[in-house]
């Protein structure tokens, strides 16, 4: 999204007044339509709240439960054995809001329910990179956990709007205004409670509203599914604190809106309706997270939380316009409006066992017919929509037209990767894709026989384009399939769908680390290839200065040649010669990072010169300068977050030092021990498994990749001779 204003926040309160970019026939306007993710740490209960929205909201008429294996969003095998979400499911569901603007009126809200596990972050990034605005669920007891902060700043980095849930109030430790205050310090939100919680642990028993200025009372008793909680005055014993928080909340959102200001400074009544307004447009200028208090489980705040979503986050049209280029580079917007030009991001596949491949798609602007041909940039090609369907989880519903602002799913096209634009023929744009992060750990993967060998290659291929994290390669001196992932959970998930939807059985090896190489000083490097056969030759010639970049740079190359020492034409593959001798260093031949390649000078025949001959210049030049500069090698560093009873404190501490890591921090909260630390990805092997061991079961671990690190010289020389082996055989 950009950094441009976001457009007037209209509150829109009947179809005769909605905006001309609607078309009549779409069931639920623009204003109407909130697109949201549900996105927290590991456990924090995002498939839990989401569970409970949809049987709020009618979608559902049972309330699924993970611990039972029963909830609709966790539909892969694997997740309801496991109890965790590995994909991140669509479904759709309405909600008629009790109060403001909107009540009674039906908003259509689409959710996508993401994973919390580190391993699985992919699916975080690419479903924010789509949506709207976000639910941000954090856990009353343990507050701002490890992956609470990623998937923070991956909500930074796409710009979503979000409303905070601190579920788990009815937990023995829960402290909501705890988890408010962490919000702010580990996250720097602007974090202000738009509710306050009657009581915590046992004893949460409601709710009250600063905006509304009234108490929602939960009646376990009467009405043990909470579908009517009951509307009081705020009790008395909450009257000062619930003057001393709404004051705050009118304090914070008179900076985003001048009517209150002006009130607020002159001390005059600020109305419910003016308080919500400026309430949504402090949220939707992202300066600002509204936090509610609940819980999911007990059936307590999740409507409360779902009046947020239609009050406070956006629709599609009050957020700016998704930004792309034209194929000269230039930047062109997607503006939401169902009568202009059709452009859209397919942002994840799914090969469905019934329907075959499925293209989830969001719709930014234009109308999407079924029979439609949708034109790729990437591959200049054409391809048809079969069929097109909105995903409910695992269900699906066929409909003819999907319109701006939609989140769809298309069958029938087939040349298509995650972040490719599919638009109209003549709308010349390519919207900007998600990013995603790089693989940290590989393990090698062999069919256990001849007949899974054509079967594992169709399987990969397949569970490849639909993870980007996913990455497979062959070892070239010992033939072996290599798997790149995000964590040992992540390949051990890929193996079993290899089993189950493919009825592949493989073996695997040993995992890998994902090594890097950089350089420490600054060199000059040069590379000449030159090959004379009779007849016409090849020369290529290369001068270059490296250099150490900042950490997180990558590898950049740029062109500083004068005089036409290398003609136009043959600076291009001089540089994918470079890039290409970047992909394997000269240490240990593991990928390097963090360079700077300055090509300075070179040198060419008239005749024999060709792009071939200047890229193995560009290869030659590069490893030559390499070695010149101080080559060493990083290792992956993950940051771990062990919570544990005081008891074993200190033999976690043990176990974290032997294993060459580095204490952050400790915490205690009650009763519990957080031990923050650094530790290398190498001796992380099992490490979940160990710990429970050491605490008889009573620790747990969160590990998240953190940054890379020097290798140290005493173990460098086991990593070489190790790689030159290649991977480990079990």
């Amino acid at each position: 999204m950009s950094d441009s204003a976001a457009p007037t926040i209209l509150v829109v309160t009947d179809k005769a007044h909605v905006s001309p970019v609607n078309s009549k026939d779409r069931p639920f306007p623009l204003e109407w339509t909130r697109n949201i993710g549900i996105a927290a740490h590991i456990d924090a209960g995002k498939t839990t709240t989401t569970e409970r929205i949809l049987f709020y909201s009618g979608a559902v008429h049972k309330m699924g439960e993970v611990h039972e294996g029963t909830t609709v969003t966790d539909w892969m095998e694997q997740e309801r054995e496991r109890g965790i979400t590995i994909t991140a499911a669509a479904i759709s569901c309405a909600w008629n809001a009790s109060w403001g603007p909107w009540k009674g009126i039906k908003q259509r809200i689409n959710i996508i329910d993401t994973p919390g596990h580190v391993d699985f972050t992919a699916e975080v990034e690419r479903s924010l990179r789509v949506l709207d605005g976000a639910v941000a669920v954090f856990c009353a007891v343990a507050g701002v956990q490890p992956q609470s902060e990623t998937v923070w700043r991956q909500a930074n980095k796409y710009r979503v709007p979000r409303v905070a849930f601190i579920n788990k109030m009815d937990r023995t430790g829960a402290d909501f205004f705890r988890a408010v205050s962490e919000m702010r310090e580990k996250l720097k939100a602007n974090a202000h409670p738009i509710f306050l919680p009657i009581g915590k642990e046992e004893n949460f028993t409601g709710l009250i509203d600063l905006v509304q200025n009234i108490a929602y009372i939960f009646e376990d008793t009467t009405d043990p599914l909470g579908m009517e909680p009951v509307t009081r005055e705020v009790p008395a014993e909450f009257v000062a604190q619930t003057k001393e928080y709404r004051d705050k909340l009118i304090e914070a959102v008179s900076d985003f809106d001048d009517v209150i200001a002006e009130k607020y400074l002159n001390g005059l009544e600020i109305s419910v309706s003016e308080l919500m307004l400026g309430v949504r447009k402090a949220t939707i200028s992202l300066q600002f997270t509204g936090v509610v208090p609940g819980s999911a489980f007990k059936k307590k705040g999740v409507q409360r939380l779902l009046d947020c979503v239609v009050n406070y986050l956006p629709s599609p049209i009050d957020v700016p316009p998704m930004q792309g280029q034209d194929s000269d580079g230039k930047p062109v917007e997607a503006v939401v409006n169902d009568k202009a030009k059709l452009a859209g991001l397919a942002f994840k596949l799914w090969n469905d066992p019934f329907v075959g491949r499925l293209v989830f798609f969001r719709v930014y602007t234009g109308t999407l017919p079924r029979g439609m041909a949708l034109y790729n940039p990437r591959t200049r090609r054409t391809e048809r929509v079969s069929r097109l369907v909105l995903m409910r989880a695992i269900e699906r519903e066929e409909i003819d037209m999907a319109y701006a602002g939609d989140i769809c799913a298309v069958v029938g096209v087939k040349d298509v990767i995650t972040g490719d634009t599919l638009c109209d023929e003549d709308f010349d744009i390519r919207l900007e894709p998600p990013s995603f992060p790089e693989p940290v750990i590989s393990m090698s993967i062999e069919p256990n026989s001849k007949a899974d060998q054509e079967k594992m290659g169709t399987a990969l291929q397949r569970l490849v384009a639909e993870d980007p994290t996913l990455r497979v390669k062959t070892d070239q001196d010992t033939g072996q399939t290599i798997l790149a992932g995000m964590g040992e959970l992540h390949l051990d998930i890929i193996r079993d769908r290899m089993k189950r939807e493919f009825k592949v059985e493989a073996t695997a090896g040993k995992p890998q680390i994902a090594y890097r190489e950089t350089v420490k000083t600054s060199a000059d490097g040069e590379g000449k290839f030159i090959r004379q056969s009779g007849g016409k030759g090849q020369y290529g010639h290369v001068c270059i200065k490296m250099e150490a970049a900042e950490k997180g740079k990558g590898v950049e190359v740029i062109n500083e040649t004068v005089g036409g020492s290398i003609p136009k034409e043959f600076i291009k593959p001089a540089t994918e010669g470079i890039l290409e001798g970047a992909n394997n260093g000269v240490v240990a031949g593991f990928p390097v990072v963090d360079v700077i390649i300055r090509i300075t000078d070179g040198s060419f025949h008239e005749v024999d010169s060709s792009e071939l001959a200047f890229k193995m210049a560009g290869i030659f030049a590069f490893k030559d300068a390499m070695k010149k500069a101080t080559p060493i090698l990083l290792e992956p560093i993950m940051g771990v977050e062990v919570t544990t009873p005081e008891e074993y404190q200190g033999d976690l501490m043990g176990d974290i030092n032997r294993r060459r890591g580095q204490i952050q921090g400790m915490e205690n909260k009650t009763g519990a021990c957080i031990i923050t630390a650094h530790v290398p990805l190498e001796l992380l092997f099992g490490y979940v498994t160990d710990i429970r061991s050491l605490s008889k079961g009573r620790a747990s671990a969160s590990i998240t990749p953190s940054h890379f690190e020097q290798v140290p010289n005493s173990l460098l020389a086991k990593i070489v001779e190790s790689n030159a082996k290649g991977p480990a055989r079990t």
